[in-house]
């Protein structure tokens, strides 16, 4: 689909909504009401026996393995589902497959275009460019005024796509003088790749294996400084509605956040972990990407400035014709607010002057 396509869109919402809004009525919802938990209700204290999470989190997996940690959980993990894009998570949502999830504060959005309930439980904010922006072998794209004219992939629902939008924005770039090519992330390599797209979004380290194998073809990676500026946990309400699991899920979320110090304060472990055995790099490469984009961990002890990021870039989504713009509050649930600062050292917590 073109930007010119979906500009006509603008005032009937974009195709992806109604699809994935269909989807809900064929397939059903996971965040519909099931009696249970009320939305207002004190968080619980007690872990039942038996209780279990799907917890599709890798990088908090390798963590806990890493420290030995994992065998201290007080609930058990049925399964690590290794699910990661936005829309692969909606989907392991709506199917009762996953019931905490890691992503960027777009997939929520989506989900609540879509017809998903889902809230936020847990914010990490950054300060650092994430992405990078690809280049398909044999382009001459050196800066980004270089994107004008191009084909650029991307997936309305995820972080690159809000990063794609940032990007021309404070280019000067209309959206207009582009052509997107909507396709998930996951596909984004094999279109660079085929030169179906001249352009592509990508993090670490998938950017440092694409550039390894076609970099001596002319492809590279063009700097942007717009920043995804959240990670966020997350669940569907229908979750959240479990006394069971939200009791399970308070005690995660500082196992969540304290893995990311101990991930930055053990650099070297980590890349080898993680970089290394897990994603199939050389520690030349992981080392590099830590020093690159790697960021010190940062939790807000309170969730405004997450909510006024989240409603902006709603707004920007809602101009580029993809979702109908909301008041984002409703996805956040407060309730959790403190949780992941109060179980980190003050100097990763965000307003700390250490």
């Amino acid at each position: 689909m073109t930007v010119s396509s979906l500009v006509r869109s603008r005032r009937s919402r974009a195709p992806i909504v109604v699809a994935a809004a269909l989807s809900v009525v064929l397939t059903g919802c996971a965040g519909g009401s099931t009696g249970g938990l009320s939305a207002d209700a004190e968080l619980p204290e007690e872990i039942p026996p038996g209780t279990s999470l799907s917890i599709a989190v890798k990088p908090t997996r390798i963590q806990l393995e890493a420290t030995g940690r994992i065998d201290e959980l007080p609930f058990t993990v049925s399964d690590w589902p290794d699910v990661s894009a936005g829309p692969d998570v909606i989907q392991a949502f709506r199917g009762d497959a996953v019931d905490l999830a890691v992503n960027a504060a777009i997939p929520p959005i989506q989900a609540h275009a879509t017809g998903l309930d889902a809230r936020i439980v847990a914010v990490r904010e950054k300060d650092s460019p994430q992405y990078s922006l690809a280049t398909a072998p044999g382009t001459d794209i050196d800066s980004l005024a270089d994107l004008r004219g191009r084909k650029i992939a991307l997936s309305p629902g995820q972080a690159q796509g809000v990063v794609v939008l940032r990007t021309l924005k404070s280019a000067g770039i209309g959206l207009d003088e582009v052509e997107f090519v909507e396709l998930p992330s996951t596909q984004f390599l094999t279109a660079l790749q085929a030169k179906q797209v001249d352009v592509a979004p990508l993090a670490e380290p998938t950017l440092t294996k694409y550039l390894n194998q076609y970099e001596t073809e002319g492809a590279r990676g063009v700097f942007t400084p717009e920043v995804d500026a959240l990670s966020v946990l997350w669940a569907p309400v229908s979750v959240l509605e479990d006394p069971a699991k939200v009791a399970a899920i308070k005690e995660f979320i500082p196992l969540w956040a304290q893995g990311d110090v101990w991930a930055w304060e053990n650099r070297d472990e980590w890349i080898r972990k993680y970089y290394v055995e897990s994603e199939g790099v050389s520690y030349e490469d992981g080392r590099r990407i830590v020093d690159t984009v790697g960021q010190k961990p940062a939790y807000p002890t309170d969730w405004d400035s997450a909510i006024e990021w989240t409603q902006e870039t709603s707004e920007l989504l809602d101009e580029a014709g993809w979702f109908d713009e909301f008041d984002v509050e409703q996805i956040f649930d407060r309730r959790f607010e403190t949780i992941a600062a109060e179980s980190v050292p003050q100097k990763y917590r965000k307003g700390s002057d250490s």
